[in-house]
């Protein structure tokens, strides 16, 4: 029965022969450079993305303090998701576009290290605190908000290789 199992997760990096999770060594592998785009949205009623573009907000500047979540948030991935490795990222942009036909924003994350393991989850994470923190930022105007769409756009670099989505799905 113990070789069965064993065999079962030989092939999956984050378990060990006993199925248990543990954080990949990946001391071995060489440093490159590596890089990920994530991309989430906020749909809003129009009304509370007007308020937001026109600064008319009970909290203070949104978008701003959206963008230097996300940043935060990228420099924190490996304390919040479990088996992360901590990374020196050098590069984390946060761009966040007002989007009159969602009615929203379409929020975007780049990371960029030079690191033994890629930055997937950092970009993610950044685009997912950000649009978390545009909800906190805006809910005294619209509790009703939805944050849509959290995605993995691309990453380039590293043992497996560039990954981007397949034509015809939305980015």
């Amino acid at each position: 029965m113990q070789d069965n199992f064993s065999a079962n997760f030989a092939n999956l990096s984050h378990l060990d022969s006993q199925g248990q999770a543990q954080m990949v060594d990946v001391s071995q592998k060489a440093l490159t450079i590596r890089q990920a785009v994530a991309a989430a949205q906020v749909r809003m009623l129009p009304t509370t993305l007007a308020a937001i573009q026109a600064g008319n907000t009970p909290k203070g500047d949104v978008l701003a303090t959206a963008r230097i979540a996300g940043i935060m948030a990228a420099k924190q991935t490996a304390n919040l998701i479990p088996l992360c490795h901590p990374l020196p990222l050098q590069k984390v942009e946060i761009q966040i576009i007002a989007d009159e036909q969602l009615p929203g924003y379409q929020i975007q994350a780049t990371v960029k290290t030079k690191a033994e393991t890629g930055v997937e989850m950092e970009a993610l994470t950044a685009v997912s605190v950000a649009a978390l923190t545009l909800y906190d930022m805006a809910k005294a105007l619209e509790k009703s908000m939805q944050i849509e769409s959290i995605r993995l756009i691309s990453k380039t670099g590293g043992k497996s290789g560039d990954y981007f989505p397949p034509t015809g799905t939305s980015n």
